[in-house]
Parts: C-alpha cells; sequence; structure tokens
C-alpha cells in the first residue's frame, strides 16, 4: 500500500499507527524515511539487519537467517555501507546480495527475510516514508522486491507514503506497480470530520466552542489537519473562558498565519533557488491551482521548454508536481496563499 496526499495530511501519523497496530499483532516492524539523496542500500540495512538479527534468535528460523546475515554482509561490502559493529562468526556469502545491483540483490535479502519470518511465524512490515526521494533505480528495486515477495507468498508487507507523483513515479519504474499497490489518497477531512478533530479535545477537556467559531476554522483551514490543529491549538492557548468564542477564533487567525508562515511554509520556501522562487511565485499569482505549464511560460515571458529544468528541480525538491499533462500544482496546501501574502508583505 502506498498512501498519497499533500503535505499536512496525516500521512506520517497514519504510518505510526498502522506501525504500532501491527506490532500489537506480533509483526516485527520497520520505520524509515526516505532523505533526499539518500541510497535505499544505507537506509534499510540497519533495519534489514536488525530484523534478521531478530529472527535469528528463534531456532526454527536460525539456519536461514543466519544465511540471510550472511548475504546481509556481502551486500554491506559491495554498496560500501559501514558496518558499526562486527557480527561475530558472520562472513558474507559469496554469490548472496553481493552483485551490486539492487534489483537483484535487495529482492534476494527480502527473500531471506520471508523465509526466516515464515519458519518463524512471524510477518515483517516495512514502513517508508517519503517514498518521492527514492531514486528510481531504487524504488525499482524496491517494487521488484515486494512483486517477489507476492509471487513467493512471504509474510512481507510495504506500507509507504508519499507525496501524489509517486503512483506515475512507481508505473514509471515498473509497470506492473499499479496491480501490485493499493493508492489510498490521504487528503483534507470531510466538514463534519474536520469539526469533530476540533472540537472532540475541547469537550474532553469540560470546555466549549462557539458553532460559529468552530464553522469558521473549518471552512477557512479547507478540512487540512495540520492547520486545523494549529489553529485550534492557538486558540485554545489564547481563549480566555472556557468557551472558545468567535473572537478567539480571529484573534487566534493572525497568530496561527504567522506561525505557519515562519514554520510550515518559508522552511519548504528556504530551499528554492531565487530563480525557482520567482516560478512557484508566478504559479501564486496565476490564482488557484492546478497551473497549466503554458500559462507559467507566458506569466514569465518564457518559453515552456526554457523552464524544463527550474520544473524539474522544484519537483524533485517537494515543493509541486505534475497533476495531469502540462499541468502543475504545489504539494503544500494553501501555499498560493501564503507565496501571495508574501508578495503583499514587501510591495
Amino acid at each position: 500500500m502506498l498512501l498519497l496526499g499533500l503535505r499536512g495530511t496525516g500521512k506520517t501519523v497514519l504510518l505510526t499507527e498502522i506501525g504500532r497496530n501491527a506490532e500489537i499483532e506480533g509483526l516485527l516492524v520497520s520505520k524509515v524515511e526516505a532523505p533526499e539523496k539518500e541510497s535505499l542500500a544505507r537506509l534499510l540495512y540497519p533495519e534489514m539487519r536488525k530484523v534478521m538479527r531478530s529472527l535469528s534468535g528463534v531456532a526454527a528460523a536460525r539456519q536461514i537467517a543466519t544465511r540471510g546475515l550472511k548475504g546481509l554482509r556481502g551486500f554491506a561490502s559491495v554498496f560500501k555501507i559501514k558496518v558499526a559493529g562486527v557480527e561475530v562468526g558472520v562472513e558474507p556469502e559469496p554469490g548472496l546480495a553481493d552483485s551490486g545491483d539492487m534489483q537483484y540483490d535487495l529482492p534476494d535479502l527480502f527473500s531471506m527475510i520471508g523465509q526466516a519470518a515464515e519458519a518463524a511465524g512471524k510477518g515483517w512490515l516495512l514502513l517508508i516514508d517519503e517514498v518521492q526521494y527514492l531514486s528510481e533505480a531504487d524504488l525499482s528495486a524496491l517494487i521488484v522486491s515486494i512483486h517477489r515477495m507476492s509471487q513467493e507468498g512471504r509474510p512481507v508487507l510495504l506500507v509507504g507514503a508519499g507525496l501524489p507523483q509517486v503512483a506515475r513515479l512507481a508505473g514509471d519504474a515498473k509497470s506492473y506497480a499499479e496491480r501490485l499497490f493499493l493508492y489510498p489518497g490521504v487528503g483534507p477531512l470531510d466538514p463534519k470530520s474536520a469539526a469533530h478533530a476540533v472540537e472532540k479535545p475541547i469537550l474532553d477537556e469540560d470546555a466549549t466552542i462557539a458553532p460559529a467559531a468552530l464553522d469558521c476554522i473549518v471552512d477557512r483551514t479547507e478540512g487540512y489537519p495540520f492547520f486545523l490543529q494549529e489553529w485550534a491549538s492557538v486558540a485554545w492557548n489564547d481563549a480566555a473562558g472556557p468557551e472558545i468564542t468567535t473572537r478567539d477564533v480571529d484573534n487566534a487567525y493572525t497568530e496561527t498565519l504567522a506561525v505557519l508562515d515562519e514554520g510550515f511554509f518559508k522552511v519548504r520556501m528556504d530551499r528554492l533557488t531565487n530563480a525557482e522562487v520567482e516560478f512557484v511565485r508566478t504559479m501564486a499569482n496565476l490564482g488557484e491551482g492546478p497551473y497549466a505549464m503554458a500559462r507559467i511560460a507566458a506569466a514569465m515571458g518564457r518559453t515552456p521548454s526554457s523552464l524544463g529544468p527550474a520544473r524539474a528541480n522544484i519537483i524533485s525538491k517537494g515543493m509541486i508536481y505534475s497533476t495531469d499533462h502540462g499541468y502543475l500544482d504545489f504539494t503544500v496546501p494553501l501555499f498560493a496563499e501564503f507565496m501571495r501574502r508574501q508578495d503583499h508583505a514587501t510591495s
């Protein structure tokens, strides 16, 4: 399963909850976040090592897990992964996960874990956040590995989370990915759920919120969980009495915007070059997305092809994504409003 959604919609929270439920059910759980320009080999090595060591402690799985640890040593060597602490009595096994090609080596290691887990009566759940930052080669190797687990019927599961473009990236990496994964969308809450999310914690503390104040938060945040959380938190902290009033919510709005602008929004814009900032500023000034690439180029007095490198860089930084052929939108909800506020403040 690959959870897809914009920033601040709760994908990471869902991953954590899925992992917690899996641990309650007795599965071995590994959770990693894919940072930009980090190899999947380095990311997964310590987690696979931990799982194999755990499985090697089960008598029924010891032989398979020990062989897996040998393969993991060869894998670490060929991918130049620094091993903190040498496995006592474990030497690499030539020919096992040491080709240097992730599409061959990673499936072999997953298979060893799957066989050992099956022998031990266990299962392994791998959780990967920010999947969009994996290289195409690494994403392809991951998909091949999970496909092999599916074919072999091994108790190995993957739940990933990432920006909306992950579905396309997975399909580009391996065409059968569209059949291999479920792609549930994680988006804004519907008005009823958004109101419940704000009101329930307030009622739990024997306080209340005025209906008009609640409606204001739900409407203006458009149901995005992170913004609901921030605005409701500021309103709670600022309210003087047991009821959060419309005035409390209105007063908290300016403070909430300042918090979001300096944190949630600005930290993302700071990663862009001046040319890239100009690109996203032009998008924002065109109104609400999705934005036609031809229209962005025209507004900048450029040709679409000349903006190709900037477009690709901003996508790789996770700021925008392609919603359809020739169309772009922001990965951060309400980012266009933020950019317009910045322009207004400096004008």
